[in-house]
């Protein structure tokens, strides 16, 4: 059987379904096992959660993980994930990416190490050096993991730093928009939903759906406002000038705004890049006195319709993994993780 150490891994579980003659009849499920407790089980498969009484599990185990994405798969999530959080300064070291932005969050501040640098790596790592200092910054590089192992192991040589193990996560759009349903996200836009007015705002207003709460109005907006600026100043430590170019200067993207009572209590951003495929999904913020209410679900469910309207038919995250309470939302939404990073910093 399994214990609580095989949650967020990859599964098997036989259930009884049914007697037969006076036998049993199993039915296979396979997927990540996101929730164990003593009465059942809950996992996220292809087709969606399933939760499966303990009474009814016949045999369940580990499985090995699915295959990892290939090289290029990562290279294309990474530059659509650069697409949607662009810095405003930036420059190429062969098909390196250098980028810059008053050293507001590290993802727009670190060179992205995909492709030939067009010469050899250290002397790679050498301009990488170089052209931070010019700007008075910091060097960093974010890592994917495996594709920039090699760049990793130079920086180790060079007693570089290491940020926290960041999780690029992924999830289907049609996946995505059932299981933020299930947790009452009603107000999300679906494919027949009226696509937003000449201000890209997108507005709705009923009950979450669970007794006791208030009702609650989500806004889609092609700009943020003016409160939902200071809730993302106060989770990044303020906004730079560069801050609003990062977060307004893509083609596609929308702005959540969720109020209570006429104030703003959670927000949320998304962005479609890549072609069009991805809808990236980030600074989603709910203000603590209006947690634990399914709020951050119905951000993401809103901007999941949003996504699929505009095309998009997966969607893609990135959260740190010591951040357990995201994480495991995240995971009951179906993510699972596509592949990891890291932020090295040079040493000062």
């Amino acid at each position: 059987m399994l214990r609580q150490q095989d949650v967020g891994h990859r599964i098997v579980v036989r259930r009884i379904v049914g007697i037969r003659e006076g036998r049993p009849l199993f039915s296979d499920a396979l997927g990540e096992l996101v929730e164990l407790n003593e009465t059942h089980l809950t996992l996220t498969t292809a087709q969606g959660r399933i939760e499966v009484p303990m009474a009814e599990v016949h045999r369940a185990k580990r499985v090995p993980a699915a295959r990892r994405p290939t090289a290029a798969a990562v290279a294309a999530l990474e530059l659509a994930a650069d697409e949607a959080w662009p810095a405003p300064t930036r420059a190429r070291l062969g098909e390196w990416l250098l980028r810059s932005a008053d050293g507001w969050t590290g993802r727009a501040n670190s060179a992205l190490p995909i492709g030939d640098p067009d010469r050899p790596l250290a002397g790679a790592v050498d301009a990488v050096e170089r052209w931070y200092a010019s700007l008075g910054q910091p060097p960093r590089v974010n890592t994917p993991l495996p594709l920039a192992a090699p760049v990793g192991a130079e920086l180790d040589t060079r007693g570089w730093t290491r940020g926290p193990t960041v999780l690029v996560q992924t999830v289907s759009l049609d996946r995505l928009t059932g299981a933020a349903a299930d947790g009452g996200a009603q107000t999300s836009p679906g494919r027949d939903a009226p696509a937003a007015g000449s201000d890209g705002r997108v507005g709705a207003t009923e009950p979450t759906g669970r007794a006791g709460l208030p009702a609650v109005e989500i806004e889609l907006a092609a700009a943020p406002s003016a409160e939902w600026l200071s809730i993302a100043a106060g989770r990044k430590g303020g906004l730079p000038d560069a801050a609003r170019h990062v977060l307004t200067a893509v083609d596609q993207v929308r702005f959540a705004h969720v109020y209570v009572d006429g104030r703003l209590v959670a927000a949320g951003r998304g962005t479609v890049t890549g072609t069009g495929r991805w809808l990236g999904l980030g600074l989603i913020e709910v203000l603590p006195g209006a947690r634990r209410q399914g709020l951050a679900r119905r951000v993401v469910g809103v901007l999941a319709g949003w996504g699929t309207v505009a095309g998009a038919t997966d969607a893609f995250l990135q959260v740190e993994q010591r951040n357990a309470p995201a994480v495991t939302l995240y995971r009951s939404l179906g993510f699972t993780t596509h592949h990891t990073y890291l932020t090295r910093s040079a040493p000062a």
